[in-house]
């Protein structure tokens, strides 16, 4: 039967059936197991953010054509958007491996095993110091004062 409480203890079940600990060692084992992949979670949204920020960067500005030249010159300058789309798959993959990954992580806590817990909470933990706790170089300026978008 399932604990609907936390408990401590080495007998667990970790998200399927198959993956029971009976003995001191493969609890432990688990345990780091559950602390890299956490790490390894805040790793891949460090990644998706970068490349992210890279396919987002603006391309070099086109220059205003001379005066001369303003009735030759087109009214909309041509979209580099079109270029971003492997850029922007790639970012909704990773988005998609990332999200897949935090729901694992969330139902491997909900096994309602304290160890558990705790390894997955100090592996996000670990992993944010080290990938994402930058001083500051990473900070994005928002054009839109709106939170809603």
């Amino acid at each position: 039967m399932m604990h609907m409480t936390f408990y401590w203890g080495k007998d667990v079940t970790i998200l399927f059936d198959g993956w029971r600990t009976a003995t001191w060692t493969g609890y432990l084992l688990s345990l780091v197991a559950l602390l890299l992949a956490s790490a390894f979670y805040q790793y891949l949204e460090a990644f998706r953010i970068r490349v992210k920020l890279l396919a987002g960067a603006k391309p070099a500005s086109i220059p205003p054509p001379a005066s001369s030249d303003a009735a030759r010159a087109p009214l909309l300058l041509p979209s580099s958007a079109a270029g971003r789309w492997p850029a922007r798959l790639a970012t909704a993959g990773l988005f998609g491996v990332n999200s897949g990954l935090g729901y694992l992580l969330m139902l491997a806590v909900m096994s309602f095993n304290g160890g558990v817990f705790v390894a997955v909470v100090v592996g996000l933990a670990a992993g944010y110091l080290a990938f994402r706790s930058s001083d500051g170089e990473d900070l994005v300026v928002v054009d839109n004062p709106c939170a809603c978008a």
